[in-house]
Order: C-alpha cells, then structure tokens, then sequence
C-alpha cells in the first residue's frame, strides 16, 4: 500500500536539468496539451487567462470567461467547490481534483473536473507569495453520458426482471390452481421436473418422493402407449392423446405438448377423466376458478345485454374506487367506463356483432375522480339460462412507456388512424399529426444537412425565420450546436 502511495505522488526527480530552460511559448504549449481548459488566476480568483483545446469548448462561452472571478462562471452548488481549490493551491495541501459545473445558455451545463497548482516565477523560494495560480480542467461529459448509459442500462435489466416476475407469477397461479393434473417432464419420461398440485392429488403422496416416475403410477401397457406417443412428439412435434390406466384402475385421457427451455427439450402432460368418471374434482375446480377469478389483479365485470352490471370483482372495486358489490351491481359499466360518452356503445355493438372484442383501449373514471388507462377484452355469452357480457379490463397505467423515439414514430396503418376515432375530436386527430410530420420531417433534415439550419430550411423549402420558429415551438436543436451557411 505505501508503494502505490509512493507512486501516485511520484514528481520529476530532476525538473531543473529538464524543464528549466523552457521559454514561455513552450511552457504554454505544455500546459495547454495537459488539460481541455487551462484558467490562469490570481490571488482574488480572477481569470486572467484562457486556453483550451479544441472548438468544442468555444461553443459554451469559455471564451467569455475572461476577466470575471472564476466562481461567477460556475454553478450555485459549484462555488463553493471553487473556493475550497483556490484556498488549497494558496496553502499548499496539496493537488486536489473537483467537479465543477459551467451553466451554459439553452444547454446542459459544462462538467469539469479542475485541479489549481500555484505558479512561481524562476528564481522565487518556497516561502515567496503566490502571484498566480494554474486550474486544469478536463472535460467529464464523455464519462457523464457513459454514467448516464450505464444507469439506464441497469433500469431497462430492473424493468425486464420485474416483467419477468410478473410473468412467472402468473405462470406459477395458473399452474397451482389448475384442476387437471399436470406434469412437467426434463426431455425424459422418467425424469420429473415438477408437479402441481392436482397431479400430486392424482398419483399419491409418492408422487411427492425424489425417484418417482410414471412408470411406478400406471400399467405397463399405459406406460407404454405413453412412451410412444412422447416419441412421435418428438419425431413430428405433434402426436394423438392416448387412453392410460393408473395402478388404481382409473383411466384417463393423456394429452402432451413439447418446449424448449435452456437448450433442453421439456414435455407438458396432461391428464383429463374420462367422460362418466366421477366430477369431484370438475366441481371443486369452478369453485376454484371462482375464487381466482375474485383475487385476479385485472378488474372481471359481467353484465346483461344491455351494461347492467351484475358482478364485479374486487380489483374492479379498487379502479372504481368503490368499497363494496353493492354500489356497482344494477348501475350501467358506462358510469365508470369510456372516455367519451361514444367508447361504451361502440364496445357493446362490437360484441353483439362479433361475439368477442380484444384490446380495447379506453379510460376508467373512479368515483373520487381518478381517471386510469385500461385495456378491455370482452364477450358475449349467449348460451345457458341467462345471456351476459364478460368484461376484462386491465390497468395500463403501470404499463412500461415506451421508448421516446418511438413514441414519435408514426401510425404504421389506416386502421391505427381510426383506433383514435371516439377518443379524441377530429381536430386535435389531425392537429397532433401535422405536428407531428412537421417536426419529424424538421429532424430529418438538420440531420442530412449536419445540423445547418440555412441549408435545412432551404431543404424544406421554408425561410430562415419560419424554421426558427418552428424550432423553438418544438423545443428542437441548441443553438449552441447549430450552424450557418456562411453563404
């Protein structure tokens, strides 16, 4: 550790046989090369001198820095950082680096990391008063938008990872809770990668011990056809259910499904009771259904042919902010559901024309005046003693926004146009797009002509002034980065 120390303060052991004989321009080359913004200042901190390299730097107004107190050309927060380096390079603590913000007109401030050596003139001691002092910036813009990269990488891995949690979730609800039994097999019949419940119930508590196979729930020739239905499965990727008979006696109808999964091939199987067998555990599975459907995170509604709603669950209780069934059974759905007065007709014209409508995209009113963006999928019921309408209705307020650009991008077709049509008046339709053409087609052209406003306005056949207005009404481009023909 005292080595690395030893050599992070490691100095030129011989400055005076090297360095000594430099002349001005040469040591202002040098110290220019060793930094992209050189300051020279004086005792009170004012910036005598300016050097930086490259253009880019001239386009923050460094340039104009010259003459004013190095703390007047920083940030509020930045000041005080600039006076603790101007103290320091004053008392000798030391070399020191600090972040320091320049605020730039119309764009992000300017990052720079600054570190101030005190400057003696030759032939002056140790002991003789400072005259002026040398701050060093580098630029950190380049580091600040990899920061910037890196923190939304790890957002997009943190959304994906939430999504997949969701996802298997699910998965694991609706494999728990299914009533037929259910196998997962690992590329082999006889090797069991997992079981839900209702299988467990099937085959026994041995089901449960580490070893089981098929082989030791069903009768030899089942066992058989089962294995010959998972090699045509595997031969052809598709294959007939097959009739087995457990050790008990029962039969059951075998049904099986392939996937893949980390380069492995799983097979899905599926036993259902033959028709006659008892119902025990058809009945207790809607009684099941029942209750999930109660517990689902997406609002469930059913309604008569007209919209009288006759049951809601409890998530529809919470977008509706209701405290019981009772406030909502008998009212029409269209109290809390549409956007316009125009959503919920078009949605039951739809299902009584087409029996099932997916994805309909609408708003949710609740009663203390929240207003949720959701997402319907419906269907008419029309069999059974009593005809009804089944409603799906899914809170996209929580759903991840999408990329900005791609918030930018165009309807791909006609039909994305009319999907607007009952949500937002014709006028604000056709408004939102020709501004959005108008910007897009703005871009596009900054963008073939490198930026040059002049040239861009020509291409888009508008004058300078026109697209400086533009400009500013879309909030595109810095003027700081802009050029000019210089025709």
């Amino acid at each position: 550790m005292q080595g690395t120390q030893d050599f992070i303060d490691r100095q030129f052991e011989l400055p005076g046989q090297f360095l000594s004989d430099l002349d001005a321009e040469s040591a202002a080359e040098l110290i220019t090369a060793a930094a992209d913004v050189v300051l020279v200042l004086d005792v009170q901190g004012v910036i005598r001198d300016i050097a930086f390299d490259g253009d880019e730097v001239i386009s923050k107004g460094c340039q104009d820095w010259v003459g004013k107190n190095w703390a007047q050309t920083v940030t509020v927060e930045s000041q005080v950082k600039v006076r603790a380096l101007l103290k320091d390079s004053l008392t000798g603590d030391g070399v020191r680096w600090r972040q320091v913000n320049h605020p730039v007109a119309g764009a992000q401030d300017l990052p720079l990391s600054y570190s101030v050596v005190p400057v003696r003139r030759k032939g002056q001691s140790a002991d003789s008063a400072i005259t002026h002092s040398l701050a060093f910036g580098r630029d950190l813009r380049a580091q600040m938008a990899l920061q910037q990269r890196l923190v939304s990488a790890q957002m997009s891995l943190e959304r994906d990872y939430w999504r997949l949690r969701q996802v298997e979730t699910r998965y694991r609800l609706l494999f728990q809770m299914a009533t037929e039994p259910v196998l997962i097999l690992n590329g082999d019949i006889d090797k069991l990668e997992e079981a839900n419940p209702a299988a467990h119930e099937l085959f026994g508590d041995k089901s449960k011990r580490p070893g089981w196979t098929l082989s030791d729930s069903l009768r030899p020739s089942s066992f058989l056809l089962l294995s010959q239905m998972l090699d045509r499965l595997r031969a052809t990727g598709r294959s007939d259910s097959v009739t087995v008979r457990l050790t008990d006696g029962s039969d059951f109808t075998a049904t099986a499904s392939q996937f893949r999964q980390e380069n492995t091939l799983h097979y899905l199987l599926r036993f259902s009771r033959l028709q006659g067998q008892s119902t025990t555990i058809a009945s207790t599975g809607k009684q099941q259904l029942l209750q999930v459907m109660d517990s689902a995170p997406d609002a469930l509604v059913v309604t008569d042919l007209d919209g009288h709603i006759l049951s809601v669950n409890r998530a529809f209780l919470d977008l509706g902010q209701l405290t019981s069934e009772e406030q909502a059974r008998g009212s029409m759905l269209d109290k809390w559901l549409g956007r316009t007065g125009v959503d919920f007709r078009v949605l039951v014209s739809n299902l009584r024309q087409h029996g099932a409508v997916r994805l309909f995209a609408t708003q949710m009113r609740g009663e203390l005046g929240s207003n949720t963006e959701v997402e319907i999928s419906a269907v008419s019921v029309t069999t059974g003693n009593q005809q009804c309408l089944g409603f799906t209705i899914r809170d996209m307020g929580r759903r991840l926004t999408q990329d900005a650009r791609a918030s930018k991008e165009l309807p791909r077709s006609a039909s994305q146009m009319t999907e607007l049509v009952g949500r937002l008046p014709l006028k604000d339709i056709v408004r939102e797009t020709t501004d959005l053409i108008e910007q897009l087609c703005i871009e596009a052209a900054l963008e073939l002509t490198g930026d040059n406003r002049a040239s861009a306005a020509e291409m888009l056949g508008l004058s300078r002034q026109s697209l400086y207005i533009k400009l500013r009404r879309f909030g595109i481009g810095d003027s700081g980065n802009a050029t000019e023909d210089p025709n």
